[in-house]
């Protein structure tokens, strides 16, 4: 196919390919997308990631209502074709460690839910021939088996990697390009013109809606399938070239035997990408050097051993310290479901890593920061010692710990304190053991 069919009307490049690599066409694909058990199951998810209002205001709990009211005549014009999506609501995030801020795209629910029911529809339509080095947000897959993945390639003796970084991803995507490479299977058109869309409906950003002619939005249920779609062209070209690689999402880290292969790998990837799906590669942060100096999705490689970056580490800490701060007025109790919360979703991202010395020290850390919000938020002196004496520490110590001038850290590490909030008695509040999330997540236990 050349050039300009893809980036035209993409139901052209459909109909002039021929022979039997033609790839099958899905028709009707609309009334699949909008069968009943289809939006159950869609609307299931939906209610399950929960999510802050679109630009209707309208909550996921208010939506129910909604549907039943409206249902039938949005249900309608989608089959027509007539039916536009609302704008996303434009909001800014802080990046972990407080590195800038992450602009994100907010739909409405009912978009939301229309959106999630495609995904549904579509996934397994293009899924299944997706490249096997693909790990990003597709069934049965996740980063860990892309970093899985690399070590296997470091055993092979692989030990240069090509770290190409795509700059603002997300933001850049084409949708000429994009659509051209969805039309390949979806042959209903009233679905390929709800997708374009979405794609360009736009952003509210205060008061001022903004056209979106690039990019996909990033809190789309969509968006990911979308992604992997428009880059299964790049993993196929690497395959191709009989390239070792993992992909997840747009992190992309190629493992080639000599720097000078990876410099011939980059540049010659770096044309494609702008050439052939009109992507823009970071000049500064895409390099060619020793695996053991790259970072990927968190994780770096010590010989052929994952451990936690440091920045990632230091993520979680600056993390760690924003839920047992001082100053946020909240009970111990929902605190410490948020931290247990967050413990277990970071281990299950980071405990791959088999580098165990620092997990021990993380715990200590950990409950010493929660001794020191009780001992906050017990206040006065007579009922720091009531809490001790219950807890079982000696009344002397008890006593002169709370009466100490002292400041609240370093008293968290007292005989008092560490006797009556032991660990045992922080674990039944509800404070997990990140030890224990490690050995589990290894298989120790």
């Amino acid at each position: 196919m050349n050039r300009s069919t893809e980036t035209s009307n993409p139901s052209v490049g459909v109909c002039c390919r021929r022979g039997p690599t033609q790839p099958t066409l899905h028709d009707n694909l609309m009334e699949r997308v909008l069968d009943r058990a289809s939006l159950q199951r869609a609307w299931k998810q939906v209610k399950a990631n929960g999510g802050a209002p679109g630009i209707d205001g309208m909550t996921v709990e208010e939506f129910p209502a909604f549907a039943r009211a409206h249902w039938p005549a949005i249900r309608q014009a989608l089959l027509d074709g007539i039916y536009q999506p609302s704008c996303v609501r434009r909001v800014s995030i802080p990046k972990p460690g407080g590195r800038g801020q992450r602009l994100l795209g907010i739909p409405i629910v009912l978009d939301r839910l229309i959106c999630q029911a495609i995904q549904q529809v579509l996934t397994p339509i293009f899924d299944p021939e997706f490249s096997e080095s693909s790990f990003g947000f597709r069934p049965r897959r996740s980063a860990h088996g892309a970093l899985r993945q690399v070590t296997r390639f470091l055993r092979e003796g692989r030990r240069m990697a090509v770290d190409l970084d795509l700059e603002k991803f997300f933001d850049r995507v084409n949708h000429d390009v994009l659509l051209a490479r969805v039309s390949r299977k979806v042959g209903d058109q009233r679905l390929m013109a709800l997708i374009g869309r979405y794609l360009r409906a736009g952003a509210l950003a205060g008061e001022i809606i903004q056209a979106t002619e690039i990019g996909t939005p990033q809190r789309s249920p969509l968006s990911p399938l979308l992604v992997n779609i428009l880059l299964d062209d790049l993993d196929k070209e690497l395959e191709r070239r009989r390239l070792r690689f993992a992909r997840y999402a747009d992190d992309l880290l190629i493992l080639v035997k000599s720097e000078r292969a990876g410099q011939r790998v980059k540049a010659s990837l770096t044309r494609y990408l702008t050439r052939r799906l009109k992507l823009v590669g970071h000049e500064a942060k895409s390099r060619v050097c020793p695996v053991h100096e790259c970072v990927f999705l968190g994780i770096t490689f010590r010989g052929s051993k994952l451990r936690w970056s440091d920045e990632a580490f230091a993520d979680f800490q600056h993390r760690v310290r924003k839920l047992t701060g001082g100053s946020w007025g909240v009970s111990m109790s929902y605190r410490l479901s948020r931290l247990a919360q967050y413990l277990r979703g970071w281990m299950n991202d980071f405990g791959i890593s088999e580098y165990y010395r620092p997990v021990p020290e993380i715990d200590h850390w950990i409950r010493r920061r929660i001794r020191m919000c009780y001992w906050k938020q017990w206040r006065w002196a007579r009922t720091k010692v009531r809490n001790l004496l219950a807890l079982g520490t000696h009344r002397r110590q008890a006593v002169m710990t709370a009466i100490s001038r002292k400041s609240y850290w370093h008293l968290s590490k007292t005989l008092a304190t560490q006797s009556g909030m032991t660990n045992e008695w922080l674990a039944s509040q509800g404070l997990p053991s990140v030890r224990d999330l490690w050995i589990k997540a290894h298989g120790y236990a």
